[in-house]
């Protein structure tokens, strides 16, 4: 992705503060405003693709011919944009983390004209990913000692959508992807079965089945809800036996109807046959509130694929982020419109003890005691803080959100009407926040929010 992937008013405003030559630092703040329904946490996701898309950050020769030919841009301006590349700072949560309404999640400090212009792809990839992040999060915790299956592919948004789907999954723990392309990306395993399709195509289940089983032997997991489920299994038991499978390597997937009592039913039959070893994987619409429920009524499913729900994050589809002007030519500024107020200046999020609060300060603060900083400069001089060969694996966010789940208060993790983690401001950034705006306006001057 290039520079063009932006709104039309970021080039705008981009080309007007290079025309007054408004090139100082500014640094901005991303963070959410408000968690969104029976939230009480979000998972930091996304920040890989930020630091791609900062890397790359430029304008193609083609794309400054498009804004001169459809927008009217004149040389000069071109000729401005054409030679921006991002070199500044960005500091950032890991991903994998966990964050609270009001923590920045990022915040970079760049260039005033490349701050601006690269607002739009930061707030999509960390929006998207955090959101589905916290979905996954979600089911985990509805099911924490299943297997988790990323089954979101077909339904997420368009491919790249499907990828961030699949990555944001496995940061929270999710065993495996359906989705090929993200698990030879990403490092991740992939996971599947076979589709109803597959057992219609034969003249009957028992020929699907075996098929399946002699050219996969090491992952017979027969579909077994095409036609009668129970029939299903029974005709999975009976190919099992013949092809003399070992039972560690035969599993059964429900895909529809009663699933709990459909897999008591199923596990009963494997047992008896000797398979106690096969596995029951369940899929179909499933959400963290369906898996709490299959789990509250102990049905004996090993492995969940999860889709369409969490892909898309169907319950929270959207997120109310921002990315805030909070200093620019060293002058700390904020936003004052009504439900919508920013913190000014440069900050950094401290974390205790479970049960603590989290504290908001500003950057330069020293520490409180015993306190974790959580956002770590990734990006300096528009490099990254570790260089290619070295960028951390998937496993590394998850460890992270492994120790961060652990902390959580169980009532910031319940599904329904959750407590969230206060945050706190630090008494310097209260200081700052309480100072007077100067907010002048008049014929010749627009309003100003310095402080």
């Amino acid at each position: 992705m290039t520079a063009l992937h932006t709104d039309l008013y970021e080039i705008r405003m981009a080309v007007s503060y290079l025309r007054r030559g408004m090139t100082e630092p500014a640094t901005f703040s991303l963070f959410a405003r408000t968690l969104p329904h029976d939230r009480g946490f979000l998972v930091a996701a996304g920040l890989a693709d930020c630091l791609t898309f900062l890397e790359r950050f430029g304008f193609a020769d083609d794309e400054l011919a498009y804004l001169r030919d459809h927008l009217g841009m004149a040389r000069a301006d071109l000729d401005a944009l054409a030679r921006l590349r991002f070199d500044g700072d960005v500091w950032a949560v890991p991903e994998g983390r966990v964050v609270f309404a009001g923590e920045p999640l990022l915040e970079v400090t760049a260039p005033l004209p490349q701050a601006q212009l690269v607002e739009t792809a930061l707030l999509n990839f960390v929006t998207f990913q955090s959101l589905v992040a916290t979905k996954a999060a979600r089911c985990r915790i509805a099911a924490p000692d299943a297997e988790l299956i990323d089954f979101a592919a077909r339904r997420a948004h368009g491919l790249g959508a499907a990828l961030a789907v699949a990555r944001a999954a496995a940061v929270v723990g999710f065993a495996g992807t359906s989705n090929v392309a993200a698990a030879r990306e990403f490092g991740l395993t992939p996971l599947g079965t076979m589709a109803h399709s597959y057992v219609q195509a034969f003249p009957s289940e028992a020929a699907s089945f075996t098929a399946f089983a002699e050219d996969f032997p090491d992952n017979a997991v027969f579909l077994v809800d095409t036609y009668d489920t129970v029939g299903g299994v029974r005709a999975a038991i009976e190919v099992a036996g013949k092809l003399a499978l070992p039972d560690d390597r035969v599993g059964i997937r429900l895909d529809s109807g009663d699933l709990s009592e459909l897999a008591h039913a199923a596990r009963r039959l494997l047992d008896a046959a000797g398979l106690r070893r096969a596995r029951i994987v369940a899929s179909g619409g499933l959400d963290e509130h369906e898996l709490a429920a299959l789990v509250a009524s102990g049905a004996p499913i090993d492995s969940y694929g999860v889709g369409t729900r969490f892909g898309v994050s169907a319950d929270a589809p959207s997120l109310d982020s921002a990315y805030k002007l909070v200093e620019y030519a060293g002058r700390p500024v904020r936003k004052l419109s009504p439900g919508k107020v920013s913190v000014p200046g440069a900050k950094q999020v401290y974390r205790r003890a479970p049960g603590e609060p989290d504290m908001l300060a500003l950057r330069q603060e020293a520490p409180p005691p015993r306190a974790e900083p959580l956002l770590a400069r990734v990006m300096h001089g528009g490099r990254r803080a570790h260089p290619a060969e070295t960028r951390e694996k998937v496993s590394e966010a998850r460890d992270r959100f492994d120790h961060d789940l652990a902390w959580l208060p169980r009532a910031v993790c319940r599904l329904r009407a959750p407590d969230t983690v206060p945050v706190r401001h630090s008494a310097a950034l209260l200081a700052l926040s309480e100072r007077p705006t100067g907010v002048r306006s008049g014929p010749d001057r627009g309003p100003s929010h310095s402080l």
